[in-house]
C-alpha cells in the first residue's frame, strides 16, 4: 500500500492518494531513501497531492536519510509554487539537506531567485555554509546566477571573502561549472570585478582567477580578466603560470604576449 502512496505522490494521482489513505496508507512511510511522500510531491512541483498530504498530518519538516526536508527539494528543484506552499504552512527554512546543503543554497544552485527571495524573507540564512564551508553565494556564482549573486552580496557579504580552500567567488565565477554557458558566466565574472573583486588573489594552491579560466579553456573570461589588468606572470604553488596551464594554443599565445 505504500509502495502505491509513493507512485501515487510521484504521477500527482489524487483519487489514488485518496482511496490509499483511506484504506490506512502511512503519511509517514518512507522509501529506501527514507524520503517520505510529502517530500516526493514537493520534489515534482504537486501542489495539490502537497496539500492532500498535509491535510492528512504528513510532518512537514520530516527529513530522509540525508536531512532533506520538502521545501529542500522543492528548493532543489525549483518549484516556486511548491515552495511558497510550505513555507506559508510552517516549514522549517533552516533544516539542511545531503552535505548540509541548505534550501537557500540548494535554490541559488537551482537558479530560481524567487525562492532564495522567499527563503530570506522568512528568516534563512544567507551565510550558512555547508559541510565543505561553501555558503549559498558560492552555488550561485559557481552556476553564473547573477540574479542571485547580485541579491546575497546586497546583503552585506564581502566581495573578496575566501572560501574552502581560498577560493574567492571571482575564483568560482571564473570556473564555473562546465554545463554553465560561459556568456553566463562572463556576466558573473563582470558584475564581480565591477563590485571590487581582487583579480589576482589567489586561493590554496596559489591559483588567480586567470588561471583557473585558462585552465578551464573559458577564452572570453581569459580575454576579460587580461583587458582588467590580471597579471600573467603570476605561477602557482607548482611553478606554472595561467599560459602552462591551458590546453588551447591561441589561449597559450594569448597569455604569453607581452
Amino acid at each position: 500500500m505504500s509502495l502505491a502512496l509513493f507512485s501515487a505522490a510521484d504521477e500527482n494521482c489524487i483519487s489514488l492518494a485518496t482511496e490509499l489513505l483511506d484504506a490506512g496508507a502511512s503519511v509517514d512511510a518512507r522509501d529506501r531513501f527514507g524520503t517520505r511522500p510529502l517530500s516526493r510531491a514537493a520534489r515534482k512541483g504537486h501542489l495539490e497531492m502537497v496539500d492532500l498530504l498535509l491535510a492528512r498530518g504528513a510532518p512537514i519538516n520530516a527529513r530522509n536519510l540525508a536531512g532533506a526536508t520538502a521545501l529542500y527539494f522543492a528548493a532543489e528543484r525549483g518549484h516556486v509554487a511548491a515552495a511558497q506552499q510550505l513555507i506559508e504552512r510552517g516549514a522549517d527554512v533552516k533544516l539542511t539537506g545531503r552535505s548540509g546543503t541548505s534550501p537557500v543554497a540548494a535554490a541559488a544552485y537551482a537558479g530560481s531567485d524567487a525562492i532564495v527571495e522567499m527563503l530570506l524573507a522568512h528568516g534563512a540564512d544567507e551565510r550558512a555554509p555547508d559541510e565543505t564551508g561553501k555558503p549559498p553565494i558560492v552555488y550561485a556564482a559557481a552556476r553564473a546566477k547573477l540574479d542571485i549573486v547580485r541579491r546575497l552580496l546586497a546583503r552585506n557579504i564581502e566581495v573578496n571573502a575566501q572560501y574552502a580552500n581560498d577560493l574567492t567567488l571571482l575564483m568560482w565565477a571564473a570556473g564555473a561549472d562546465e554545463k554553465v554557458a560561459e556568456a553566463d558566466a562572463l556576466k558573473v565574472v563582470t558584475y564581480l570585478l565591477d563590485v571590487g573583486a581582487h583579480i589576482d588573489d589567489r586561493d590554496a594552491r596559489g591559483r588567480t582567477a586567470l588561471m583557473i579560466a585558462a585552465e578551464g579553456g573559458r577564452a572570453e573570461i581569459v580575454n576579460l580578466l587580461l583587458a582588467r589588468g590580471a597579471d600573467t606572470s603570476l605561477k602557482d604553488n607548482t611553478g606554472k603560470r595561467a599560459a602552462d596551464l591551458t590546453t588551447l594554443s591561441l589561449l597559450r599565445e594569448r597569455l604569453m604576449a607581452p
